[in-house]
């Protein structure tokens, strides 16, 4: 997942891997999804009032996060075809999907940690803390 978090139901999640499975039908590959339905979706009626309960049941989503592996294939695939396989399921799925492969840099949010850059320089604030004024005040009426 590319853009920001969102929910993916199961059945959206089904037919990505479908699609990744018939583009590589006929070649070898282990196929992983990294990502399960296991959040229940519960609606009730559009013109129901308030309370009454939670709803009828409507179907399974999972969340997915930034930055979060939804399928990985292992095998030897040419990475053109790989790339092929993973577009196909992306346009059919909700969100914007990146492909990323094994030695690639780590992720963290939406920025790639690489370049000798460190997790505590991407926590530290990006511009320099200013001192508050009123803190020097203060200490000036103290020490006089």
């Amino acid at each position: 997942m590319k853009d920001h978090d969102r929910r993916v139901s199961a059945a959206q999640l089904s037919i990505g891997a479908e699609t990744i499975k018939k583009r590589l039908r006929g070649l070898k590959y282990r196929f992983y999804t990294r990502v399960c339905a296991n959040i229940g979706v519960y609606t009730s009626g559009n013109e129901m009032r308030m309370g009454k309960g939670k709803g009828s049941f409507d179907y399974w989503a999972s969340r997915v996060a930034v930055s979060k592996i939804l399928f990985e294939i292992k095998g030897e695939l040419h990475e053109r075809v790989v790339r092929d396989a993973f577009r196909l399921a992306a346009s059919k799925m909700p969100g914007q999907y990146e492909f990323v492969r094994r030695g690639d840099p780590p992720v963290m949010g939406i920025t790639k940690v690489s370049n000798g850059l460190t997790m505590e320089e991407l926590r530290r604030p990006r511009v320099p803390l200013i001192p508050d004024p009123s803190s020097h005040r203060l200490e000036a009426t103290l020490s006089s």
